[in-house]
C-alpha cells in the first residue's frame, strides 16, 4: 500500500474516532494544483527527482558559497547537501513513518533530530513537482482559494493548503493545521508555481511564527520537465539562500537509504 493510501487510511480513522469531520476542499484550488502539476511535468511520471547546482548561504554576516544538491522522493522524502567554504550541510526530511520527521548533519557529525513542529511543511518544498501542490488526491491536504492578486506586479492565483490531523483536543487539531500551513502563488496565466510562503518556528515555541519564502524563477525544461533554475529562500525578507539550478535528472531510483533519520524525532 501507498504511503498517501496509509496516510489515508489513517486519517480518515483517526476523523471518524474523534467525531470530527474533514474540512471542505475547495474545488476551484484542487484544479488549479492540479493543473500547475501538469505543466510541469509535462505528461511525465515523476517518482523523484535530483537537482544539482551552486549555491550562496548567508547568515547575518556570514555569506557561503559552493554546491548544493537536492534530491526529493515521493513527496515525504527530502534531503539537501550543501558543500560550503566552511563546512557541510544536510537537511533531512521523512515522512514515511507515518508522522513527519527531520534531521540535519553539520560537517559529517551525528544527525541532530529537528522537532515536529518544524517538520508539517511538505518535504520537498523545492521542487513544486512534489511539493504540496502533488498532494490534491490525498483527502487530508486541504486546498483553499484566496484570490486573484498582485504580486511583485504580477497577477497571481493564491492558494493556501494545510495538512488536517484530527487530535483528541481541538487546540492540538488547530496547531497541527497552523504550522503545515502554506500559501501558493501561481502565475495567473502560466500556472507555474511563484513562490511558496509559510512560517517556521523556535524549537521550543510553535506559537511564534518565522515567515519563510521560496521563491522560484526562470523556468527551464530538463528532459521536459519544467524546473526553476534559480530558487532563493528567504526567512523575515532576508536572503538565506540563493540556489541556481544546473542539472536535474528524474527517476533515477533513489533509495530510502538516502533519507534515513537516525536522530530520534522531538515532539
Amino acid at each position: 500500500m501507498s504511503r498517501l493510501a496509509v496516510v489515508s487510511l489513517l486519517t480518515f480513522c483517526a476523523v471518524c474516532a474523534s467525531g470530527q469531520s474533514l474540512p471542505a476542499n475547495d474545488p476551484y484550488a484542487v484544479s488549479l494544483a492540479q493543473q500547475s502539476v501538469a505543466t510541469l511535468i509535462g505528461g511525465a511520471s515523476i517518482s523523484d527527482a535530483t537537482l544539482t547546482g551552486v549555491v550562496t548561504r548567508i547568515a547575518g554576516s556570514d555569506i557561503e558559497k559552493g554546491t548544493v544538491t537536492l534530491n526529493a522522493k515521493g513527496v515525504a522524502e527530502s534531503r539537501i547537501d550543501l558543500s560550503l567554504s566552511g563546512g557541510t550541510r544536510t537537511e533531512i526530511r521523512n515522512d514515511t513513518a507515518g508522522f513527519p520527521q527531520g534531521a540535519a548533519i553539520l560537517n559529517g557529525g551525528n544527525q541532530q533530530a529537528r522537532v515536529m513542529h518544524n517538520c508539517r511543511i511538505n518535504a520537498s518544498w523545492f521542487f513544486p513537482e512534489l511539493s504540496a501542490l502533488a498532494e490534491t488526491a490525498d483527502p487530508a491536504q486541504i486546498f483553499l482559494y484566496v484570490g486573484l492578486e498582485k504580486r511583485n506586479g504580477l497577477a497571481v492565483h493564491h492558494l493556501q493548503t494545510f495538512r488536517y490531523a484530527p487530535a483528541k483536543r481541538p487546540d492540538i487539531t488547530a496547531l497541527r493545521q497552523a504550522v503545515s500551513t502554506m500559501d501558493i502563488y501561481l502565475d495567473s496565466t502560466s500556472l507555474l508555481p511563484l513562490a511558496f510562503a509559510f512560517n517556521t518556528h523556535p524549537d521550543d515555541d510553535a506559537l511564534t511564527n518565522i515567515a519563510v519564502e521560496v521563491d522560484f524563477y526562470n523556468y527551464q525544461p530538463f528532459s521536459g520537465v519544467l524546473v526553476p533554475t534559480r530558487i532563493q529562500k528567504l526567512i523575515w525578507n532576508g536572503l538565506a539562500l540563493d540556489i541556481s539550478i544546473t542539472g536535474a535528472a528524474f527517476n533515477t531510483g533513489l533509495l530510502d537509504d538516502l533519507f534515513t533519520i537516525t536522530a530520534q524525532a522531538i515532539n
